[in-house]
This record gives C-alpha cells, structure tokens and sequence, in this order.
C-alpha cells in the first residue's frame, strides 16, 4: 500500500520528502499514520530497484532538499500494479482506496474496468463481520446494538460503493458493460 501511494502520488509530479509524506498520510494516515522510519526505507527500495530517481535541490532557506522523480520504469511498474492488482488490493478497504486513489493512472478503460468488476464481485458475495457456524448473520438478527451498528454501518457503506461501482461501470466507454 505504501509503495503504491508513492508510485502515484509521484506519477503526478515530482515531490520531495516531506511533501510526499504529507499527501500519503492524508490519503492513508487516518487508519495507519506513515512514519519517517517506513517511508524512507520504501523510498530506498524504490529507488534501488530503478522505480524513481532523486535529485538534489537548493533549499530557498534551509539545507539542500532531495525530489523524488518517477522514473519511465517507475511509470510501468505503478501502472502494472493497478492493472494487476494482489486479492488483498481488491477484498481491503483500505488497500482498496489506495489503489482507487491511483487507478484514472491505467489509460485502459477496459483494466480499469476489469479492476472494478473484481471489486464489485468481491462486495457481491455474502459477508458478515459475525457468523453463526458458516452462516453470515445480518444486522436484524443480532441483539448486541454495538455488533448490529458495525453491520448496519457496513451495509450502508457496501451499498453506497455498490452503486457507485454499477454507475461508474457504465460509464466507462462500453467496457463496464
């Protein structure tokens, strides 16, 4: 999640440090806040495997500053990863979200569509986040109000992103269809 976040927040422009920190926590901190000791590593990693490229800048005030710059292979990479995404990208939320945050970055209508459908098959399925043996159970059948508010909260979200999906399908020039 996190190596997707700086692939496309970079795929829009080239962004130093701190800046770049401050977008992925905005985007991702509010569940899991992006501390200095994982996002440098992940830059390093990145960097390393030639998926971007770091240039010294003067600092207007202060000490020199390093932006970080997608290179034309760092491009490839971010855009095989929304293609392809893992199960864990599509069935997470919040991996979810990260890579729905990057996916207008897949020029292919139809994979950005065949992204969606998966999601959209993975909410299809029965779920709960409570079972009685291999049974899900719904919100009318539980007498604890709290786990009833989980499901109940859930459902209207699970529909919400329901219809957001079937419109957004249709719309993508015949390829949702």
């Amino acid at each position: 999640m996190l190596e997707l976040a700086i692939l496309g927040f970079l795929y829009d422009a080239p962004l130093h440090g701190y800046e770049l920190r401050k977008r992925i926590t905005a985007l991702t901190g509010h569940v899991r806040p992006v501390a200095e000791s994982t996002l440098y590593p992940a830059i390093k990693r990145l960097e390393k495997a030639g998926l971007l490229a770091r240039e010294t800048q003067p600092g207007a005030i202060a000490a020199p500053r390093h932006v970080l710059t997608l290179t034309p292979e760092g491009r490839r990479d971010l855009r095989k990863r929304l293609a392809e995404p893992e199960r864990g990208d599509i069935t997470d939320e919040n991996r979810w979200f990260t890579l729905l945050a990057f996916l207008r970055h897949l020029d292919d209508e139809a994979a950005q569509a065949a992204v969606l459908r998966r999601r959209l098959t993975f909410l299809e399925e029965p779920a709960s986040f409570f079972y009685e043996g291999e049974r899900p159970l719904r919100a009318e059948e539980l007498d604890d109000p709290f786990r009833r508010g989980i499901l109940t909260i859930a459902r209207a979200t699970s529909q919400a992103e329901l219809a957001w999906l079937r419109e957004t399908l249709a719309s993508l020039s015949g390829s949702g269809r």
